[in-house]
């Protein structure tokens, strides 16, 4: 099978605040050495390891630090890892959007990126024109466009609004005809960060489906970065986990995800973030609850667990929902939505800050869970979406043997009553 991807000990170097050494003469310095006398910059050599959760002393940080993989023609590869892991840089350094500071990239065949809703667009343009610029930006002809523009309105399911200015679409009907149009226009390498999190359901299903059919039925290769894990092992064969820009693990993507969640800080049971302003309504936090103990004490089976979120609505809201998901080993065990029991809230959310809580169901088994939170409008997209903003661990610490042996094969743990009867 031929290499599609290569990355030769790819590096990249950012500064953190202005972008020069700060000084005329640093700068004059640093240009002699390796515009003059071509040779390795010196500040290549001063830079942390890029770790989001601690302070460093350098400016320099190391977005991506001595990858080093290969990627087969046709493969799925799934790219995972925390937040400022640096999954994004990889995939703009393979988009040609930036270049690495050492190392070089290898790719074979056209490239087709969807990095960020509507990358590319043009507000101004309606949907049929933007497909024509995006198909233009990517290198197709206008004749090639015109035979596949049918196929890329349907799959959308945008055709309603495609003679419509962009800038009236919703966030999901931006993902929806972005990655209709990257998916439909042959690309040989197809590369998909965390974008279709924003769409509905359905979509990411259907979405799902066109990325297996272009790798199996056409032998193109994708690159898929997601923190759905469910959706990682449904669609991947093969993954690459980072860790603080570095290659933690390369492989199988069952084993891949089995190393990442393994690696999981799971006495951490809350996760905060600050107010978006930008969005008409944002989840601030998302905390794990358990009746009766500390948060630093571990949660067995029997135990009554509790998922706290709070969220901050900027104005007045309709037509939204709060949901939550729960993951173990990539499946999605359920989703459920507070407008599920409480349908007033889809036709009114007051503006300010809100606090809702729900019980787990007391059928979870032992083992590593994920989470999902996210308020938005259905079949419209999401306004703001936590991927794993935090993951426990549930355990079997029982100590009576009848109870304790009461685990049976499956995801679930029920406790079903049989009735018997002669008949």
């Amino acid at each position: 099978m031929a290499t599609a991807i290569e990355f030769n000990h790819v590096s990249k170097l950012y500064r953190l605040g202005l972008v020069s050494t700060g000084t005329f003469r640093e700068d004059i310095k640093r240009w002699w050495i390796t515009s003059v006398r071509h040779k390795e910059d010196p500040y290549l050599t001063i830079g942390e390891t890029n770790d989001r959760g601690t302070k460093g002393e350098s400016q320099f940080v190391w977005a991506l630090r001595d990858i080093d993989f290969k990627v087969e023609q046709g493969d799925v590869v799934g790219i995972i890892g925390k937040n400022g892991a640096g999954k994004s840089t990889l995939l703009k350094l393979l988009s040609r959007i930036t270049s690495p500071t050492t190392g070089d990239i290898r790719a074979r065949g056209r490239i087709a990126s969807l990095l960020e809703v509507g990358t590319g667009f043009h507000p101004e343009m309606t949907g049929r024109e933007n497909i024509y610029l995006n198909g233009a930006i990517l290198g197709m002809t206008k004749a090639e466009i015109t035979r596949k523009i049918d196929e890329i309105i349907d799959f959308s399911g945008c055709e309603r609004y495609i003679d419509t200015p962009v800038k009236r679409y919703s966030s999901g009907m931006r993902v929806r005809l972005g990655f209709a149009v990257a998916a439909h226009l042959d690309p040989d390498i197809l590369v998909v960060d965390e974008v279709l999190a924003v769409g509905d359901a359905e979509f990411q299903k259907k979405a799902i489906g066109k990325m297996q059919d272009v790798s199996r039925g056409d032998g193109r290769t994708v690159l898929f970065v997601s923190h759905n894990m469910a959706s990682v092992r449904a669609l991947c064969k093969n993954g690459v986990l980072l860790e603080n820009g570095k290659v933690k693990c390369t492989g199988n993507m069952d084993q891949v995800i089995e190393a990442y969640i393994s690696d999981a800080d799971l006495t951490e049971r809350h996760t905060t973030w600050a107010i978006n302003e930008n969005l008409p309504a944002c989840i601030t936090k998302v905390e794990v609850l358990v009746d009766g103990k500390r948060d630093d004490q571990m949660i067995d089976m029997t135990d009554r667990i509790k998922i706290g979120i709070e969220y901050y609505a900027k104005e007045d809201l309709k037509g939204t929902n709060l949901s939550f998901s729960l993951f173990k080993e990539g499946a999605w065990i359920f989703m459920t939505w507070d407008i599920d029991q409480s349908p007033e809230l889809f036709q009114h959310r007051q503006k300010g800050f809100h606090r809702t809580e729900l019980y787990l169901p007391d059928t979870l088994k032992p083992g590593i869970y994920d989470t999902r939170v996210a308020i938005g409008r259905p079949n419209k997209g999401g306004i703001d979406i936590k991927e794993s903003p935090l993951q426990f661990e549930i355990q079997n610490v029982m100590t009576y043997g009848a109870e304790k042996s009461f685990i049976r094969p499956g995801l679930l743990n029920f406790k079903i009553k049989w009735e018997d009867s002669i008949i």
